[in-house]
């Protein structure tokens, strides 16, 4: 059948591809360019005359599993997709079209493939869809409302999508890949299936070797879709150790999106075990539904980092004297109340001013860094450590009995003087001689001034700063 004037008539982009139904030429040439207008040759090489037809798509544009699970879509429902995604090859927004063509053949299916590209979202386009996706879109919009608490929001919101999708499970996972790292943000699966149990058994320090293989398998497109074993085997060549944790799992079809903002990953929303006859649907659903996400992953990173920023002294990684004054009114709100039995430790610095003279300020500020390090040590045993003012810090141990505080304070006073290590005084008071707070770490304070005057005696070449009149 001819289909150069039909395709010639149409002014946007478009070729016309042919699908082998039986696969029996292999999956290399089983999607045929059969002709392209002028517009789509323009687009893929230099010289219209070097153009080929009847050679693989491929041979134009990268492989692409999920233009190709499209392409399928098309032409075994026999119905006209339109879909509008970004598309991180091109790092632009694409609208899709394909139609289904009679094609003569049983064994063959023919298409209309056309295209557009922009390399910013539009809106109008994006909420070209159907009113089913676009009623579950806007419950998940108003779900994120629901509390001010952003990953209690989540667990509702996925919940919600996993349903939509009538799949077995629906996660949302958060990556870093300059640190190297993930977590996960929430999960939700059906509880009736005996098969689906906690990510988290499947989250071990080895699973970041699996996550690396997503962007290879989504290759630079929207998403990465499993909708059958040959999907599953092509899969497999990628990434072997993933395919079968899945397979272990019982996952037999899977579609994953990536969160993206500013042009990086920050991590991926999934659904596995869906009805494969709804995959337009799950994937109309999830694409717009990973657009609003990833804003709303974006917004929660930046809140968190501005909190940590205000609450973090930036030089040695404790908190700041800001986190130990809302500490301290949270504590006497009573909006978040230090666990007794409490411990208080005041900690400073012996030596600075005299480094900072002799040596420079580098060295006084390796120092501190070195203190910081060896308070930090006694982290896990329910501490906080809070670097209240240039060469003083203080702990607050929570939950802590008086045998478990003398520990502690055995431990900080051995190290206290260590050969080649920064040297700190140390003044401790227990919640069994002060409840409040505010007077035990007065009494620590007074005690800690107390050791430091008796370390500057032994030391006299050292100067004390801010020496008590």
């Amino acid at each position: 059948m001819d289909y150069k004037n039909f395709v010639d008539s149409f002014k946007r982009v478009a070729c016309v591809i042919s699908v082998d139904l039986k696969g029996e030429k292999g999956d290399d040439y089983r999607y045929l360019i059969v002709d392209a207008n002028e517009a789509y040759k323009r687009t893929v090489v230099k010289d219209i005359a070097d153009f080929k037809t009847g050679v693989p798509y491929t041979r134009y544009i990268m492989k692409t599993a999920n233009f190709e699970n499209l392409c399928d879509t098309c032409v075994t429902s026999n119905v006209p997709i339109h879909t509008y995604f970004d598309i991180e090859l091109y790092n632009a927004w694409m609208e899709v079209f394909l139609m289904p063509l009679e094609s003569g053949d049983p064994d063959m299916g023919m298409l209309l493939f056309s295209y557009e590209m922009n390399p910013k979202a539009d809106i109008d386009k994006l909420a070209d869809i159907s009113s089913e996706t676009a009623t579950n879109v806007i419950k998940t919009c108003l779900k994120l409302r629901e509390t001010s608490d952003f990953r209690e929001s989540m667990k509702s919101v996925i919940k919600d999508i996993r349903l939509q999708c009538g799949s077995a499970r629906c996660s949302v996972l958060l990556t870093d890949y300059e640190k190297r790292e993930y977590s996960l943000l929430c999960e939700d699966y059906d509880p009736d299936d005996p098969s689906q149990v906690p990510l988290e058994e499947f989250l071990t320090e080895d699973f970041y070797r699996v996550i690396e293989t997503w962007p290879r398998l989504i290759n630079k497109s929207n998403c990465f879709i499993i909708s059958n074993e040959k999907d599953m085997e092509n899969a497999s060549k990628i990434a072997p150790e993933w395919i079968e944790s899945l397979r272990f799992a019982g996952v037999k079809s899977i579609v994953i999106y990536p969160l993206r903002s500013d042009n990086k990953t920050i991590g991926y929303i999934w659904a596995g075990n869906f009805p494969v006859d709804k995959t337009l649907m799950i994937k109309e659903t999830l694409g717009l539904t990973s657009f609003i996400l990833s804003a709303e992953v974006a917004n929660d990173q930046n809140v968190r980092k501005m909190k940590i920023m205000s609450s973090t002294d930036l030089l040695t990684g404790v908190y700041n004297r800001n986190a130990m004054n809302n500490r301290i009114s949270d504590d006497d709100s009573g909006k978040k109340v230090i666990a007794k039995p409490f411990g208080v430790f005041f900690i400073d610095v012996n030596g600075l001013k005299t480094i900072n003279d002799t040596r420079g300020h580098e060295a006084g500020d390796n120092l501190l860094k070195d203190v910081a390090s060896t308070l930090k040590e006694l982290k896990g045993r329910n501490v906080e450590v809070y670097r209240v003012g240039g060469d003083e810090f203080l702990i607050i141990a929570t939950k802590t009995n008086p045998a478990e505080f003398l520990k502690m304070e055995d431990i900080l006073r051995k190290n206290s003087e260590r050969p080649n290590r920064a040297h700190y005084a140390v003044g401790a008071c227990h919640s069994e001689e002060a409840e409040d707070i505010r007077k035990a770490m007065q009494k620590a304070d007074a005690r800690m001034y107390e050791v430091k005057e008796e370390y500057y005696s032994r030391h006299p070449e050292y100067e004390w700063h801010n020496k008590p009149v």
